[in-house]
């Protein structure tokens, strides 16, 4: 009796599936067949932990590249180039930022090219930090370690999730954040505010608001980071293109610089 063939053309056109060259497959064949290892996701091309990985550290390279001519450039006296390089810095990867989150396709020149920006501007900005408070670079990349960390630790336990309900507090919280942010600019880029925090300097019962905003940022972030690790893991888990790896690895490297730049400032208020 002839061999049904399946109506679906993907089997129908294979004669493995087709009943057409099965007969001629030997014992020995089959088993061979049988013990060889699964395909991994980087045959498949699909999206994996170890690829968003590898491409965070990429990203991480170039930024690091970057943020050393910004931090020699500022570093122990700025310099008009500095100055140059940190604005710049800081244009370029808000615009390569936010291309960057609302592309649908990830663009790895674009990724890239954002990382080398920030990495300007980070640089810049830590430079002008270490030459008024010594010491003070180290210690805000240990607390960045330490959050990120933390929050992975957390995370891979299960002891914190994403979910509805607190994302939606926080981007409750992130705007209002956002609001503040962008009044406290405005003071102090027109003189309203003398402070050199701006409302940031302000007191309460002798306690800098600066702390009490920072703190308030700093869980903001390590919660964006916990939205960041659910997205990758369900990236893997859907089994989605390799591509989105570097999607994964821009989310992440956004957030660890804004929490490095939270913490920073918060070290600085301290020390002030």
């Amino acid at each position: 009796m002839a061999t049904p063939s399946s109506s679906n053309p993907a089997f129908s056109r294979n004669p493995v599936f087709n009943g057409k060259e099965v007969q001629n497959i030997s014992a020995e064949g089959l088993q061979s067949m049988y013990e060889q290892p699964s395909a991994t996701t980087s045959d498949t091309q699909r999206m994996s932990y170890d690829g968003v990985i590898l491409k965070t550290a990429g990203m991480f390279v170039v930024l690091l590249a970057t943020a050393a001519i910004g931090f020699i450039a500022m570093f122990p006296t700025p310099t008009v180039l500095g100055l140059g390089l940190m604005i710049g810095g800081v244009v370029g990867g808000l615009i390569l930022g936010l291309v960057n989150a609302f592309k649908r396709e990830p663009s790895v020149p674009l990724i890239l090219l954002y990382a080398a920006f920030e990495g300007l501007a980070v640089g810049a900005i830590s430079g002008i930090f270490e030459a008024r408070w010594s010491g003070i670079v180290l210690q805000a990349v240990l607390a960045t370690f330490a959050v990120f960390g933390v929050t992975l630790a957390l995370f891979a336990s299960g002891k914190i999730r994403a979910s509805k309900r607190a994302t939606k507090i926080f981007l409750i919280a992130m705007v209002g954040y956002g609001v503040f942010s962008l009044l406290n600019f405005i003071l102090m880029v027109t003189g309203a505010v003398t402070d050199p925090w701006g409302l940031r300097g302000a007191t309460i019962g002798g306690f800098p608001i600066g702390i009490i905003i920072g703190l308030l940022a700093v869980l903001l972030a390590a919660y964006s980071l916990v939205l960041d690790f659910d997205s990758i893991q369900r990236g893997v888990k859907a089994g989605a293109p390799r591509k989105y790896e570097w999607s994964g690895a821009f989310g992440l490297v956004l957030t660890l610089v804004w929490l490095y730049l939270e913490l920073l400032r918060i070290i600085a208020i301290f020390r002030n």
